[in-house]
């Protein structure tokens, strides 16, 4: 059982709230960057290493599993041992990970380097609980709004710089300058973050901690590979039963354990699983888009329907994205001292479904990307802010962490199911040619929408009154 800590309504002073902030920012930006900035950059770094698209589709399935896996367990060991400590390993981890991938000169070795990155995931949760434990009250939602609109941004500002980098300086930068990042935040985060006065006492379920990886690391690998081994083989068929089998075992588990890794009690209630429902869906529609908007306008011209562009082309159609998700962020920080959560979690997702319903009637000139991919950042800044803000009130501060990083690990897997799903369709739409039809983008553009709209949905069944910070798992809000 967990044991309640009194968390104060406003904490003690303490010093450096504005460069820890900082600190905390630079952090998530980082990871955000390297888990999309190697996606466009598929095809360069299959061709300098001399290897398959089956093998370098591995450098993307690599890292998300690893961050799938590290995130919960890492903020359960922040809430547990100190958050600023379980920070600071994961931009080591983060940090050695890059040092590794810059230089590779392997498949095999890159795809090492990218697990050991994979373990800096645990850094949102840990920067939404460090933001909760040390911030001003009035300070909180703001800051948890900004630090996790940068999840977005970064996802976004990754494929916007990945064509130049590769184009100019080579595939190795992408790892070079997020590692600079990362030698800064670390080295910021032992000066300024101060560590958290708040604790868990308990012992890890490691019986836990092995089924929860097991069953991601069977639902994630099936989702990811999907299109290259066939929906319908053997391989994910068994893949995705496993998984299903692990997770039943995995919540038996949790529900008998003593000090369980992730407490089912907090997840039965209503103000998480719905967020963690509008996770998935939203987190699905976004990379949707990284998905769909690159392949769409580099399409050749030929086609019909294409414009032909290039990488770098391609990545500037998301820079209004990008530049709306940090526009929006802090505006969702600020609906949500006002009205709370569920107003911006339910206009982001109503934005996300816009963006694409727009799309899908309006594809014939860029400045139709121009436009969808602003309403995308728009829905996107609006609800992923909103989702941390809403996950943080809705548990006591002792479980802030593992709350949020299974929130993200949601987000995570509604990304990954929802970039494969889109990259099915259009691959099934492909010709005798080679080429995909534009009814393909069509129908995928309508898929992106309908996940938006079911996130809308899902906000709406978010609880209007969560409960107060100090009360305990156990009682519905």
């Amino acid at each position: 059982m967990f044991r309640p800590v009194h968390q104060p309504d406003e904490p003690a002073p303490r010093q450096h709230y504005n460069v820890t902030f900082a600190v905390l920012a630079l952090a998530g930006m980082s990871f955000a960057l390297l888990q999309s900035l190697v996606a466009p950059a598929l095809p360069a770094i299959q061709e300098s290493l001399h290897t398959t698209t089956e093998a370098v589709a591995w450098v993307l399935t690599a890292y998300l599993l690893s961050a799938s896996v590290a995130t919960p367990i890492l903020g359960r060991l922040g809430d547990m041992f100190g958050k600023e400590r379980m920070l600071l390993l994961a931009l080591t981890a983060l940090g050695v990970g890059s040092f590794v991938a810059a230089l590779a000169t392997s498949v095999e070795v890159l795809i090492g380097a990218r697990v050991i990155q994979g373990l800096g995931g645990a850094i949102f949760p840990l920067a939404f609980g460090i933001i909760r434990d040390e911030f001003p009250r009035h300070r909180i939602p703001g800051g948890i709004a900004l630090i996790s609109a940068l999840l977005g941004v970064g996802g976004g500002a990754g494929i916007v710089l990945a064509g130049p980098i590769v184009d100019h300086l080579g595939y190795h930068w992408l790892f070079w300058f997020p590692l600079i990042l990362v030698a800064i935040a670390g080295a910021a985060t032992v000066a300024f973050v101060p560590e958290s006065p708040i604790r868990t006492p308990g012992r890890v379920n490691v019986v836990g901690a092995v089924l929860l990886s097991a069953w991601l690391v069977c639902l994630l690998l099936a989702t990811s590979e999907g299109s290259a081994w066939g929906w319908t083989s053997a391989r994910v068929v068994g893949l995705y039963v496993a998984a299903a089998v692990l997770v039943v075992a995995w919540i038996r588990n949790e529900l008998r354990a003593a000090e369980p890794l992730v407490d089912m009690r907090m997840m039965r209630l209503r103000g998480v699983w719905t967020v963690n429902a509008a996770a998935f869906l939203i987190g699905a529609a976004m990379f949707c888009s990284f998905v769909l908007i690159p392949e769409f306008v580099e399409t050749a011209r030929s086609s019909g329907f294409g414009f032909g562009d290039n990488v770098t082309k391609a990545g500037l159609i998301l820079l209004p994205s990008t530049v709306m998700m940090l526009l929006f962020g802090p505006v969702s920080g600020s609906l949500s001292r006002r009205f709370g959560g569920k107003l911006p979690l339910a206009l982001g997702a109503a934005g996300c479904s816009l963006a694409f319903i727009f799309l899908a009637v309006a594809h014939s000139r860029p400045l139709d990307f121009y436009i969808g991919s602003a309403l995308l950042g728009i829905g996107i800044g609006l609800s992923f802010a909103a989702m941390a803000n809403l996950i943080v009130e809705a548990v006591p501060a002792e479980q802030t962490g593992v709350a949020t990083g299974m929130n993200t690990v949601t987000r995570s897997v509604g990304g990954a199911v929802g970039g494969q799903v889109a990259g099915s369709v259009i691959a099934n739409s492909v010709t005798a040619a080679g080429v995909a039809t534009e009814q393909g983008f069509t129908t995928a553009f309508v898929i992106a929408a309908a996940a938006g709209a079911l996130g809308v949905l899902s906000a709406l069944a978010v609880p209007g009154h969560l409960r107060a910070r100090s009360q305990v798992v156990g009682q519905e809000a």
